[in-house]
């Protein structure tokens, strides 16, 4: 197990943990949660061992191997196969040791480096590295590119993909959904919950948190508290952790003014200033309870848009792609017709590379319509927020440049209060106070450079918003400000993002965008997870028939001709297949159906039971409730292994009678 006890830890002269104790045991999934900048990346670069402590006891077992992402871009012209199956470090160095030994001739090496392979799964080691790569979005064609041609997101999953593919007993992941559309991160999500290991992520998207977390560590102030369960939980129980901590401060700052009271009034008296004395030492020896500070929460409003035409666009049998510099037109999206009312809230979905970011692109005229006519509004006025926004500021410029060039550049169509002091206040309301203002863009965080450009989109008054991913830098607190400024925004709203509680915060209606149309979805969120899951198995089997055909004989008088099938014969058939499937698995989903019920009351007691260890308890309950939480621990263990191999029998039998 890894066991911190008193860590502290210094940046500089900055003391960014402070005296933190806790402790992290085998197989667990924990997320490390903070604001920005409260010391989870130095926690990170700890465990990692890139860092030492400046004073404390830290402890990881020496026999761990770990896996984490690496952050520069790689530059080399290796496939990604290639790339990602070197991401297996045992296998690489054994394939290194057999090739010394086959240079030496010596038999016996040779033959137990081929066992040694084989145990570390050299048989199917390329099939698991594309598995990774074509989990993440990546096409088929794309598997033997070489990973300079991507540009620099796709490369970092490349990264993600080369960690997860390292044998690790301890896996670290910082914000590994940054560069991820959700049907990526819908597949991540899967692998990781079968993720045997140790795992510490530190996101920001609680939905992610909520699915592959069962643990919970929180950095505030330098302190660190752990607690039981996954981020729901712990904004839970955080909640009635301030709640009592609040009422102890006030009780005990009654009791010390009550102390106080006596103390003014006897200690000049000789018949009282001995116990005028005792209660002086009395309030010195008390242990001081820190009363909740107010939150200085990150809050903003859009202000209200000068007008909203309804409706505010009109797309007309539109088609939609780029043309290249040789004139040459590439077509996504075709047939487009949709109109956008005045407030509407729509969410656009899609898997990647559908063209997404080609529709919102070309309704905030970044980009020209191929065909086809988009009919504006009169009086629109669209705040456009890309994912490559960021790129777009000028690092040697600080906040009050780009405020003050954008107010020139906008002349006669700029909000009334532009003077400087103005603009500087409208900066302080997105926390850009004081030397912040005149901070050059170059040195602040992605989160700092996120809130300049929300600055700029809300202090041009939009009334249509086009927001693709724009919570790729933002905190939880600064993400949950902008569902609530989107929610009271008066305008309309489309959004693009991998955050689903974003998109279910906002988006009241939802655009589907795949095989190059644009249409409707009906349904939530979840209906659209169970569509990518079924748009993935119709790839599969599309792909599995290309095979196929392929292996056909070219020569259409060689073919073997199929027989023919009386369609009431072949529907008997059918329903025979069924029949006998439902009787084999009949058994195994009512077992299965067992270890739901009872994984569910495990679940409920365990966490009840670390609810209650985290009170003050006498040392009898407290071992009572920590030899209970053991059992139950250990059967949660079993029932989970024993429903894996349930599922997958179940699995397993479906598939070979679809086959």
């Amino acid at each position: 197990m890894i066991s911190l006890k008193n860590i502290s830890l210094r940046r500089g002269t900055k003391l960014v943990l402070d005296g933190i104790s806790t402790t992290i045991h085998p197989g667990e999934h924990v997320g490390l949660i903070g604001r920005n900048g409260a010391g989870k990346s130095s926690l990170f670069a700890l465990l990692a061992g890139r860092l030492h402590e400046d004073g404390g006891e830290f402890f990881i077992p020496a026999q761990w191997r770990m896996a984490e992402v690496a952050q520069h871009l790689p530059d080399t012209d290796e496939s990604a196969t290639a790339f990602v199956l070197a991401g297996d470090t045992r296998l690489q160095a054994l394939q290194q040791r057999l090739a010394e030994a086959e240079k030496t001739g010596d038999g016996m090496h040779i033959a137990q480096l081929h066992a040694d392979l084989q145990d570390a799964g050299a048989h199917d080691a390329t099939a698991r590295a594309q598995a990774l790569i074509l989990g993440l979005g990546f096409k088929p064609k794309e598997l033997e590119q070489p990973v300079n041609s991507f540009s620099g997101g796709w490369q970092m999953r490349l990264q993600l993909a080369r960690a997860l593919m390292c044998p690790s007993d301890l896996l670290l992941l910082d914000e590994p959904t940054n560069h991820l559309d959700l049907d990526a991160l819908v597949w991540l999500e899967a692998w990781l919950k079968r993720y045997a290991g140790t795992l510490v992520i530190i996101s920001h998207d609680r939905e992610f948190l909520d699915a592959t977390t069962s643990v919970t560590l929180h950095i505030d102030q330098g302190r660190l508290t752990r607690y039981g369960g996954n981020y729901s939980k712990f904004e839970e129980l955080h909640a009635q952790q301030l709640v009592l901590q609040q009422a102890s401060f006030e009780r005990q700052q009654e009791k010390i003014a009550h102390l106080q009271s006596f103390i003014d009034r006897f200690k000049a008296k000789a018949t009282k200033a001995k116990q005028a004395q005792s209660r002086v030492k009395q309030i010195e020896r008390m242990e001081k309870v820190a009363p909740v500070l107010a939150s200085a929460d990150f809050t903003f409003a859009f202000q209200e848009p000068a007008n909203l035409p309804n409706p505010m666009l009109a797309i007309s049998d539109a088609a939609f792609g780029y043309t290249s510099e040789a004139g040459t037109s590439t077509t996504i999206l075709q047939g487009v017709s949709r109109t956008v009312l005045a407030g509407q809230r729509i969410g656009i979905l899609g898997a990647n590379g559908q063209g997404k970011s080609t529709l919102v692109k070309t309704i905030a005229r970044e980009l020209q319509p191929l065909a086809g006519k988009l009919t504006e509004g009169k009086g629109l006025r669209i705040g456009y927020f890309a994912q490559q926004e960021l790129d777009v500021l000028r690092p040697d410029e600080h906040p009050l440049q780009h405020m003050v060039r954008l107010a020139r550049d906008l002349g006669a169509d700029a909000p009334a209060a532009s003077r400087e002091q103005d603009l500087r206040n409208w900066l302080g309301s997105f926390n850009f106070s004081g030397d912040m203002v005149t901070q050059s863009v170059g040195s602040m965080s992605g989160g700092e450079k996120a809130r300049l450009v929300l600055a700029m989109i809300v202090w041009q008054r939009p009334n249509l918003l086009l927001l693709d991913e724009p919570t790729n830098h933002l905190d939880l607190p600064t993400r949950e400000a902008l569902a609530m400024a989107l929610n009271d925004f008066d305008g309309t709203v489309l959004l693009v993002s991998h955050d689903r509680h974003l998109l279910r915060a906002v988006a009241d209606d939802f655009w589907l965008v795949g095989r190059g149309q644009v249409g409707t979805f009906d349904g939530d969120l979840d209906d659209y997870q169970r569509y990518l899951l079924e748009e993935s198995r119709r790839l599969r089997e599309a792909a599995k028939a290309a095979d196929a055909a392929a292996l056909l004989p070219a020569d259409p008088l060689t073919a073997p001709t199929a027989p023919t099938i009386d369609p009431r014969e072949a529907r008997r058939l059918a329903a025979q297949a069924r029949q006998a499937l439902a009787e084999k698995t009949k058994p195994l989903k009512k077992e299965l159906e067992k270890i739901d019920t009872r994984m569910a009351q495990l679940g409920a007691e365990k966490a009840a039971l670390e609810e209650k260890l985290a009170t003050p308890l006498p040392p009898a309950d407290i071992a009572e409730a920590g030899k209970r939480l053991k059992a139950v621990g250990d059967e949660l263990d079993a029932s989970e292994e024993r429903w894996l191999e349930l599922s997958e029998a179940i699995e397993q039998l479906t598939q070979a009678a679809e086959a």
